[in-house]
């Protein structure tokens, strides 16, 4: 439906009459409206790992307990007869299906050919990628119960809290497969806090996670504790309004502890994520990778057109949960 009477172009009969000889001046692109970036599935994707098939397509061993023990001695270098005590243990983990079916109509095709501006089975094969993406975000930071998705954060980096069984290993009997879970309680997320998490992390997990991550307006609450305390340097001479690139204030990432914080627009706000990317990869079917079907006919369904599917088979695989730590309950500002 073309605007009329508007700007340039008038109303009534003439405006019928430019409606009827002119082209639109088309813009050759499809701007996508509804869709968000994320750090968190971005790195996951760029780091992931190979998986094939089998049962329990990610099989991991850890170790849970001690295989010896060790004693004090005196000269006579005398000690007790060791016994062979379990100390391995197997985590597994089964890759989930995501399927995007992609239609392409017979007739579609014959109107569209040769005079398309936006090829319409061009903008569904790009929208699927879009959409796997999206639907992988959604489950990695929500997920714990459909076990035909990917188990999300809140269910890989927990205390037994959302999900007792991770990875087939009981965390009521196997303690050591805890991540440190918080509530801080309602308070803004500042520096000293957010500090606080880190170090409850690393004497938790014995290692310093990698990044963290929340919600923007979490992390837009805690920059308010690092923007109050900058502070420029003017180069003699010179001023602000010299400097065609202005004064650096904000960051992109909150370093506290030397921990960058991100700002994830699928992470729920009030939570913060501290994760150790050594322990928390994405595992992907090496023969199903975003990887696409091929078109088949639907003829045998009477009707002339074409489908296809774009299939991922993945998971989230956390090997090392007492390395992360979730806190909730931190304040947040409405954007």
């Amino acid at each position: 439906m073309a605007v009329l009477g508007q700007g340039i172009i008038p109303t009534g009969s003439i405006a019928n009459e430019l409606t009827a000889v002119t082209r639109r001046a088309f813009v050759p692109k499809l701007v996508v409206q509804i869709y968000n970036s994320t750090p968190l599935l971005a790195a996951l994707i760029a780091n992931a790992q190979p998986a094939t098939g089998g049962v329990s397509s990610v099989t991991v061993p850890v170790q849970g307990a001690q295989f010896v023990n060790g004693q004090w001695s005196d000269y006579s270098g005398t000690f007790n007869q060791p016994s062979v005590q379990q100390g391995a243990f197997v985590s597994e983990f089964d890759l989930k299906s995501l399927i995007v079916p992609v239609p392409f109509l017979g007739m579609e095709g014959a109107v569209q050919l040769d005079h398309a501006v936006i090829p319409l089975i061009e903008a569904r094969m790009n929208d699927a990628g879009n959409v796997s993406c999206d639907i992988m975000a959604t489950a990695l930071y929500n997920n714990t119960t459909n076990t035909q998705a990917f188990i999300g954060l809140p269910g890989a980096i927990d205390d037994g809290t959302n999900m007792v069984t991770y990875g087939n290993i009981n965390r009521n009997t196997s303690t050591w497969w805890k991540s440190k879970v918080y509530n801080a309680g309602g308070v803004n997320p500042t520096r000293q806090n957010v500090l606080q998490y880190i170090a409850g992390t690393v004497k938790n997990g014995a290692e310093v996670p990698t990044f963290a991550v929340c919600g923007f307006g979490t992390w837009t609450l805690l920059a308010q504790d690092f923007v109050g305390q900058e502070s420029y340097v003017i180069t003699p001479g010179k001023s602000f309004d010299t400097d065609s690139n202005g004064p650096r204030s904000g960051f992109r990432a909150l370093m506290v502890g030397g921990i960058p914080i991100f700002a994830d627009p699928y992470c729920p706000e009030g939570t913060m994520y501290f994760i150790n990317s050594n322990y928390a990869s994405l595992y992907i079917h090496e023969q199903a990778g975003f990887a696409f079907t091929g078109f088949e006919s639907t003829l045998s369904n009477f009707q002339l057109g074409y489908i296809g599917a774009v299939v991922t088979l993945a998971e989230l695989v956390i090997t090392k949960p007492k390395a992360m730590t979730r806190v909730s309950g931190f304040n947040s500002l409405t954007l």
